[in-house]
């Protein structure tokens, strides 16, 4: 069978536009990127971040393909324009404060950052994220519906992977509802959540050469 494969953004520069393959029947979305990685090595680091789209339609990676099927690989939002999700950019918490609209009286801001030092006094150089891409989008979502429901807010929150330069943010929450108690309340429970619940690793690499390996956010 053959299947019609798009690339976005940086996996464009990688591997083109558009891509042809032609692939057993049956053959999962897995092995189309297999596939296209093959033709382009580069791709492989890319995979721990990507969304893949079945169709025009969010699709799972063991999903079965058919000919004539349009796959889509989908690179994280960069520069943080989501306002739920994973981001390997700087964050726009701007961006993520549209949420609110005219009857939202009070608007809360929290930005987690990358410091310059761990809790044992060691210098830090830089700080770097890893997360189980799918399952931690999910999770946001999950959270975000969560305040919503319970307080009655607007909801945003993006947190970054990979390098995270020092000052640099590597967690934004907006909350926004009419009064400040509710967006209070909802924004400190997305971050103690997303403390306990989100599949994203913290790794901290020190001036001395060494590094340690922890939760994120």
């Amino acid at each position: 069978m053959r299947v019609v494969v798009r690339c976005f953004a940086s996996l464009r520069e990688l591997a083109g536009e558009r891509t042809e393959l032609d692939l057993p029947a049956g053959s999962p979305l897995t092995d189309a990127w297999l596939a296209l990685v093959a033709r382009a090595p580069e791709l492989d680091a890319h995979r721990p971040y990507l969304r893949v789209a079945r169709n025009g339609a969010y699709a799972q990676w063991d999903d079965a393909l058919a000919d004539g099927d349009e796959v889509a690989f989908l690179p994280p939002i960069a520069g943080g324009s989501a306002t739920v999700g994973l981001t390997d950019g700087p964050i726009d918490v701007q961006a993520l404060a549209a949420i609110a609209e005219p009857g939202h009286g009070a608007v809360v801001t929290f930005i987690g950052r990358a410091r310059n030092h761990a809790d044992d006094g060691r210098e830090v150089l830089e700080l770097e994220y890893e997360a189980y891409a799918d399952m931690a989008e999910s999770v946001l979502a999950e959270l975000v519906r969560e305040v919503e429901q319970r307080w009655g807010v607007a909801a945003a929150v993006v947190h970054r992977v990979g390098l995270v330069p020092i000052g640099d943010a590597a967690v934004a929450i907006v909350t926004a509802a009419p009064h400040r108690a509710e967006a209070y309340e909802a924004s400190r429970y997305l971050i103690e959540a997303i403390k306990e619940r989100l599949p994203v690793w913290k790794r901290e690499r020190f001036v001395d050469g060494s590094d340690w390996k922890r939760p994120g956010a």
